[in-house]
């Protein structure tokens, strides 16, 4: 047993050890390549599986202290990859110091006692070379550990089935007699270390599948094997045989391949996100092809034939370069081209073939849509909304028309709060009659995605008026985060009935959104109701609308025994929270956030006007923006504090009656007094952008009421003096926080 001086003392745990690892002697880094070769994947599979193994590769590399530069993550439709950088070929040795039980417990009489010996066995490491070192617990024993570095070839063996094995998706599948579980059966692996092939086994995959140098081609290009001779020659080997493995790449040559196609017909390309990066995955050798919508369907709703090609398809309708939509047009025309483009994965040679192939598949679908048109033009809408009774809403809350009553009732409470035109009134209250009329649609029923569109077309080609059919094309807007929202006034208010009805329903029947649990989407349902409001600017008072529509509903549903007053708070807590979030993701800042619209403030102030918050959360960050926002912040806070030992709550907003100038000792208190005078109307009329700039003018004077030469000493010992400016602070308080809690913005 070492004895050494006591030179240092080692804080810690008793299962604490100082960790050392030692860098490769030689530094030999190489490229890792994994290649995991399977069966065509689902498209949404390909980019959910590549970030996941990018992630536990990262991960792993880590926690086994290699080194390594960039995680690169390709893929096709065949294959999932992942490249790194330099990695080194071994692992660092380590060192480690673990600290074992006190020296007391671990010798008598210098002989090891079993802790000590029981402790060493546990290291690896002979008792006599155990340490006795201070800590602050006193002397303990101390191992010190050597464990030599692995290579990186025997740690890799390990961890790619187990990366394999991690990745997660929907619908996996079995494959023969095998239990390995994936998207889709695995077929072949690639593991390479710069030249040096990695062997791994799948033992569970049907059949078991060991890693190798081969892989695939192109599957029309005779699927052919492919030796990777090292890591560094996969991309370009497989370019040769015309694979591109690289997405980003892929990426970029369908896009500019699309965009110079569509500039050569004057068009433009309909092509939204998620079927672009579909469009990417789908494919390993992209080719533009080009076909033609058959003339007979360009008399279809042009929504109605892009829905078939985008949603069916994967194909990408083409608009007129000058073309302006109308979204209750009932035929192509002016809107679409007759040309379209696909998206192939075949040779050239088979380009015409693939064409007429596409083009009979599109004409069949479009002759289905065509014939569901038909049947549904031959039934007034007034019918399909009395079908309505026979679909079942939600359980308790009838069927879908006793939803239309109860979204045309909160229709007519909307009104009466609004200024409309007759116009507009008219067509709103029609189109929340008629508005979910298009469900039992057969169009609806084979392409959900064109509900409400189709229903404000029926409505336009029966009769109805355009503000009508259009109020019922737009009050499902926004459908989403970043949607557009309603353009006419009769939707906006059709769009607010609905979600309202939907989150009054929803809550009285004792659901709540939980966690990441929404199934009805309440929360974007708030999200709608205060985006149609600010975007309107409509100034209307939501609290009192609540509290009706509550004892309404109450009565509506006697079986569900509803607490009026929890029902009322639980929906102003939702309101306020969207109001939070929908903030923050419009880009303000969360300090100022907080300050308006957070937990401290009264949620019923912010549905009483919800317009209101927006006015006050873009004045603050205007002051702030202009610099002038941290010195009223700074004088309003230190009035907040002082002014918390004041008698005056937060209410008052007038100096006057409050606060005696007779007592005032200082021209300063005059000047503060002054100051609240000017400040008490604007602050009272929420006239926001006087009381800001009041504000930021008064900063001098307030200034110096604390720090100038004519200061004052607020906790005076005369208690009526004291009390007189604590009194002058907390109308300051109570008129700054009109604007909002200045106390919780931060400098």
């Amino acid at each position: 047993m070492a004895h050494p001086d006591k030179k240092e003392s080692i804080e810690g745990s008793e299962t604490a050890s100082n960790t050392v690892a030692r860098g490769c002697v030689d530094g030999v880094t190489a490229t890792f390549l994994l290649e995991i070769g399977t069966e065509e994947l689902p498209a949404d599979f390909a980019g959910q599986a590549l970030e996941q193994l990018k992630s536990v590769v990262a991960r792993d590399l880590k926690e086994q202290r290699l080194n390594h530069g960039e995680v690169q993550i390709m893929g096709t439709p065949r294959r999932l990859v992942v490249s790194v950088d330099a990695l080194e070929d071994r692992q660092p040795d380590l060192t480690e110091e673990r600290k074992g039980p006190p020296a007391s417990q671990a010798f008598k009489e210098g002989v090891p006692t079993p802790a000590a010996t029981g402790f060493a066995k546990r290291c690896g490491v002979p008792p006599e070379s155990l340490e006795v070192r201070d800590t602050p617990k006193g002397p303990c024993v101390f191992a010190t550990v050597h464990t030599p570095g692995q290579p990186s070839t025997e740690l890799l063996q390990t961890m790619i089935p187990a990366w394999i094995n991690s990745l997660q998706g929907r619908r996996f599948m079995r494959w023969g007699c095998g239990t390995q579980r994936f998207s889709r059966p695995i077929r072949w692996l690639v593991a390479l270390l710069g030249n040096s092939l990695i062997p791994v086994e799948l033992n569970d995959a049907d059949p078991p599948l060991r890693s190798g140098r081969i892989s695939r081609g192109h599957r029309l290009r005779s699927d052919t094997p492919l030796e990777i001779s090292g890591a560094d020659q996969y991309l370009p080997t497989l370019e040769a045989a015309g694979v591109i493995v690289d997405r980003q790449r892929r990426s970029t040559v369908i896009r500019e391949a699309i965009d110079a196609a569509s500039e050569r017909l004057e068009a433009r390309p309909d092509c939204p996100p998620k079927l672009f990066r579909e469009l990417v995955d789908l494919v390993e050798s992209p080719r533009i092809l080009q076909g033609r919508i058959a003339d007979r369907y360009l008399g279809l709703p042009p929504e109605v034939i892009s829905t078939v090609m985008q949603a069916h398809q994967r194909y990408v309708p083409l608009e007129l370069a000058d073309a302006d939509a109308d979204p209750l047009q009932l035929d192509a025309s002016g809107v679409l081209r007759p040309e379209f483009l696909v998206v192939g994965n075949g040779l050239e040679a088979a380009s015409d073939l693939i064409t007429r192939g596409n083009e009979r598949v599109l004409g069949a679908r479009l002759a289905d849509a065509e014939f569901f048109l038909g049947v549904d033009r031959r039934q007034p809408s007034e019918d399909r909304r009395d079908a309505l009774a026979r679909v079942t809403f939600a359980e308790g809350l009838g069927s879908l028309r006793d939803r239309c009553e109860r979204i045309e009732r909160i229709t007519r409470l909307l009104l009466e709060q609004l200024t409309l035109d007759s116009t507009q009134n008219d067509a709103a209250v029609r189109a929340a009659h008629l508005c979910k009329h298009d469900l039992v649609s057969q169009m609806v029923g084979e392409f959900p995605e064109l509900q409400g569109l189709m229903g404000g077309k029926y409505l336009l080609e029966e009769g109805e008026s355009r503000e009508t059919a259009l109020a019922v094309v737009e009050h499902y807007l926004p459908r989403g985060a970043g949607d557009r929202l309603p353009s006419s006034d009769a939707g906006a208010v059709v769009a607010l009935a609905e979600r309202l009805e939907l989150l009054l329903s929803i809550y009285a029947k004792g659901e709540r959104p939980t966690g990441s649990s929404d199934p009805y989407a309440l929360r974007r349902a708030g999200n709608g109701v205060m985006l149609i409001l600010w975007n309107r600017g409509w100034r209307m008072n939501l609290q009192q609308l609540l509290t009706h529509t509550v004892d309404e509903w109450a009565d509506r549903f006697p079986a569900f025994g509803v607490d009026r007053t929890q029902l009322l708070e639980d929906l102003t807590l939702l309101l306020r929270q969207r109001v939070v979030s929908q903030l923050e993701e419009d880009g303000h800042a969360p300090d100022l956030v907080q300050a308006v619209a957070g937990e401290t403030i009264d949620p019923e102030r912010l549905l009483v006007d919800p317009i209101d918050v927006q006015d006050r959360i873009q004045l603050l960050s205007s002051l702030r923006q202009s610099n002038r926002l941290e010195k009223v912040q700074a004088v309003v806070q230190r009035a907040a504090r002082l002014a918390a030992k004041a008698d005056l709550d937060d209410q008052p907003l007038a100096a006057e009656g409050l606060v005696d100038p007779e007592r005032f000792e200082s021209s300063s208190e005059q000047a503060m007094f002054d100051v609240l005078k000017n400040l008490g109307p604007m602050a009272s009329e929420r006239r926001y952008a006087d009381l800001s700039e009041a504000l930021v003018q008064a900063t001098p004077v307030l200034e110096s009421f604390f720090d100038g030469e004519n200061s004052v000493m607020v906790m005076a010992e005369d208690p009526d003096l004291r009390r007189n400016r604590l009194n002058l602070l907390a109308v300051l308080r109570n008129q700054a926080s009109v604007l909002g809690q200045f106390d919780l913005i931060q400098g």
